[in-house]
């Protein structure tokens, strides 16, 4: 009687043709429960669990053709060796996904790692003596021999890996950290970030257009570890122009120092002393670098439009947001600030021409570092501004923030120039569910233009507290006091230097200033928010005051929102109030991802307005936004209209829109996007942010990138995905259904783990061709199931094999018209052979290709 064995593994070569017929399973299985059976009652003792498979009961060798070689299969983790895609687990728990190398060592797969790559998933090479003194690029296969009790295992079925290490062998780091070994520089590049925007407006009753155009550029170089950027804008507003060279600047990281070199045009980090704009050198930690850290943020700017507007944004005298919104409440989202703190100045320019400003505050809460962490910035240069009148110093700034036992931080700065001396101490502590809390002075001396000398104190406080158990997040973002005789370093270079008095803001000194951000949770009753700023100055009656409130909720997939923002200033009768309600509901019946809306804004004067519409997402990927409005507004103003449509695609961003109103139409569009220039040529992307990834899947034309809408490969198999974080892992992945009939590729994700500003390669190995189903004959007979065949002389990368299965069938992908193959199941001759093929022409009906060879 045969022997009958059980096997849980099979080859798990995804391109290989397996096939396996059982015909007479009722008496297989009642012969196998039988053999269990008599095994269980004669036998007990001797059983064990090892794995084994019989090559001899695949298929029946015939006498005179020689017996495959399929030991290497027969018992558990016996594959092949080469490499494989496989999930790493370390003690049982996930770091990775990665292409990692197996050698066969006692007839058992064992992985390689070099020594680098074992620190960097956490083993503590200085405390393992047979691992300190190597170098890191040194290649270790048998860990055991290196690490006392550690072994490694390969699930080959599941493609995964365990290594079990010792706790005592591994270090202690933060969840989330990435050995700055990893950190990837990228690739060299050439880098350019466009954004322009225009508007022609025709007027009744004048002749021609007037006409607005705005165009904001950063662009940049990557060579190395060094990245040099640029950042400049042109604006045009009826032939009055206007280019600014916002700043240029060289950077490099220090890893050693977990911080930023940089070189040129910049800005000093807003964590002790206020920001400024300088020219020369400087030295600052960087966050991002640690796992733990909190990342920057730039402003959500909210206000509310009567009409069609144009809403444009200045910081430190810049244009760094120009756009177009229809009537009601907007918020935008993604500005692209100059400094880290510094006023956003807001205009909102209505379609007949009436002027609305306000102030929107921006500075970012010191952190509360843990105790051991420090946070360090070193400053050198010349003071800026785009006031040529203002005087520009040379000046000298450090600050140092250290966290301290007992949840407290202790901080303090230095600035030292010929017209300027301050110095500030703080201290924060943590006050658990009491939220946190900084408080610091500051003691000032400084020299005016106008020859006038003052000294004086300001006094600040900082208070952050996130309610859990309410879903409220509460920033008293600074309350500041200045006596009379305190001056900022800006201040104390610009007052008095504007020589206008309507610069009220530019010409005094501030006194008291006080920001409140809260943002309540109501569940499922919807959601609150409050921002409410408040600033008044010496010398000066009056106060300036931006106030923004809201209320939204959903039920039932209708949405409501009620918002309020009131601005003032210290002009006589500049306070402005602006009350919208507005409503949206699903309108997917009629039209797929749609949305009707009703929208009512009025303001203090008594100027309402009314706008219904419909808006929503169109194509496979909602690459398209679209909006089409009417409007009604009283006090003579009358109907007015607006439809805008964006798409988001693959090369970049295009928006256009139309607007009337009773006496004037206008016409604004605008587009967006990025070009790399790099080693493999020329790429256009969406509009790029600070660090990107660079996808190269050669010949995998149209492939579409997960979680990125509308980025898709261009026509070479590259693309650019616009946002990764930095010092941190990322997943970048191909969608397989996308890839057209002749692509396959080995591993459609990648991990990049870029530094700041890089431009990182995410490698795919494609293979382009045909895919074929080829069934080999040597000597007049099947080639034997489980042999090996090569493609020869593929420009294919890694190697095209396959194995052979039953009837001597073989399959592959990434097949050119002509080629050779190799086939090998043993090691005498006369277990090889070769054979040269052609493929047929194309057939429309079948996207593979059935083909029947000789192989000699």
């Amino acid at each position: 009687m045969g022997k009958f064995v059980f096997t849980r593994r099979y080859f798990s070569n995804p391109r290989s043709a397996f096939q396996t017929v059982v015909n007479r399973s009722s008496y297989l299985t009642l012969l196998t429960t039988s053999l269990l059976s008599l095994g269980l009652l004669t036998h007990a003792p001797r059983l064990f669990a090892a794995d084994y498979f019989n090559p001899s009961a695949l298929e029946m060798i015939p006498g005179d053709q020689s017996k495959p070689d399929l030991e290497r299969f027969s018992v558990d983790g016996r594959q092949l060796p080469g490499t494989y895609r496989v999930d790493l687990y370390l003690n049982d728990n996930k770091i990775d996904t990665r292409t990692i190398t197996f050698v066969s060592v006692k007839d058992t797969l064992l992985p390689e790692f070099t020594v680098g790559q074992l620190g960097a998933i956490g083993v503590k090479i200085e405390a393992i003596p047979n691992l300190q003194h190597l170098p890191p690029e040194t290649t270790l296969t048998d860990l055991g021999q290196y690490i006392p009790d550690a072994t490694s295992r390969l699930n080959f079925a599941a493609q995964r890996l365990d290594l079990s290490v010792p706790q005592v062998a591994l270090t202690n780091e933060a969840r989330g950290y990435v050995d700055p070994a990893l950190w990837d520089q990228g690739v060299n590049a050439l880098l350019m970030n466009y954004s322009f925007s225009g508007a022609n407006t025709r007027n009744e009753g004048r002749g021609g257009t007037s006409d607005s155009y705005y165009l904001n550029l950063r662009s940049g170089l990557n060579m190395g570890d060094w990245r040099l950027r640029n950042y400049s804008t042109y604006y045009d507003n009826e032939g009055q122009t206007k280019l600014d060279s916002v700043n240029t600047y060289l950077q490099r990281d220090v890893t050693r120092l977990k911080g930023q070199l940089t070189l040129g045009d910049s800005t000093t980090p807003s964590d002790v002393f206020d920001s400024v704009q300088y020219r020369g050198a400087q030295l600052a930690s960087d966050d991002n670098m640690y796992p733990d850290s909190l990342r920057g943020f730039a402003p959500i700017v909210r206000g509310i439009a009567q009409s069609n507007a144009q809403v444009t944004v200045r910081q430190n005298g810049y244009i760094i947001y120009q756009s177009y919104v229809p009537p009601g409440a907007f918020a935008i989202t993604d500005l692209y600030p100059t400094a880290a703190s510094g006023d956003l100045n807001v205009t909102i320019k209505e379609a007949d021409g009436s002027e609305r400003s306000s102030v929107q505050p921006f500075s970012a809460v010191p952190v509360m570092l843990r105790e051991g962490r420090m946070k360090y910035a070193l400053t050198t240069g010349e003071y800026r501004t785009t006031n040529s009148d203002a005087q520009t110093p040379y000046f000298g700034q450090g600050t140092l923030i250290y966290g301290l036992p007992y949840d407290s931080t202790a901080y303090g700065g230095l600035l030292i120039a010929d017209n300027y001396n301050a110095q500030v101490l703080g201290l924060g502590h943590g006050f658990g569910h009491w939220g946190s809390l900084s408080m610091d002075v500051t003691q000032a001396k400084a020299e005016l233009d106008s020859g006038q000398k003052d000294s004086g104190q300001s006094y600040r406080f900082q208070y952050a507290k996130d309610i859990e158990t309410t879903n409220t997040t509460f920033t008293l973002a600074g309350y500041r006091y200045s006596t009379s005789g305190f001056y900022d370093f800006q201040e104390a270079n610009e007052i008095g230097s504007w020589g206008q008095d309507d610069r009220w803001r530019q010409n005094y000194n501030k006194r008291s200033k006080a920001q409140v951000n809260i943002n309540q949770s109501l569940g499922s009753y919807g959601n609150v928010y409050i921002n409410a700023h408040q600033q008044n100055y010496w010398r000066r009656s009056g106060v300036e005051r931006n106030v923004s409130l809201g209320y939204n909720v959903s039920s039932q997939g209708v949405s409501y929102g009620v918002s309020y923002t009131l601005s003032q200033t210290p002009e006589r009768d500049s306070k402005d109030q602006q009350l919208s309600f507005n409503v949206q509901v699903p309108f997917d019946k009629l039209i797929p991802h749609s949305w009707a809306s009703y929208n009512i804004n009025t303001s203090k004067h008594g100027d309402t307005s009314q706008q219904v519409g419909l808006s929503g997402t169109a194509l496979a990927d909602n690459n398209l936004n679209y909006n089409v409005s009417q409007n009604y507004a009283n006090q003579g103003t009358g109907a007015s209209g607006n439809a805008s449509a964006n798409y988001l695609g693959t090369y970049g961003e295009a928006r256009a829109g139309y607007s009337y109103t009773r006496h004037s139409q206008q016409v604004n569009y605008g587009v967006q996007g990025g070009i790399i220039g790099h080693a493999d040529g020329v790429t256009f992307s969406q509009q790029q942010g600070e660090t990107i990834a660079l996808v190269k899947a050669p010949g995998a034309s149209g492939a579409k990138v997960q979680n990125n809408t509308g980025v898709r490969t261009d026509w070479r198999g590259y693309a650019v995905v616009p946002y990764v974080s930095t010092y941190r892992q990322n997943r970048i992945a191909l969608d397989t259904e996308s890839l057209s009939d002749d692509v396959d590729i080995e591993t459609a994700t990648q991990t990049v783990i870029p530094t700041r500003g890089a431009v990182v390669l995410a490698n795919f190995q494609t293979r382009v061709g045909r895919r074929v189903l080829m069934t080999l004959s040597h000597k007049d007979k099947p080639v034997p199931f489980g042999a090996t065949a090569t493609l020869e002389g593929q420009a294919t990368a890694p190697e095209n094999k396959g194995i052979v299965g039953t009837d001597g069938q073989v399959y592959f992908s990434g097949v050119a018209d002509h080629g050779r193959l190799h086939v090998k199941w043993g090691n005498s001759r006369d277990q090889q052979c070769s054979v040269e093929f052609t493929l047929p022409a194309s057939d429309v009906t079948s996207s593979i290709k059935v083909l029947t060879q000789t192989c000699i």
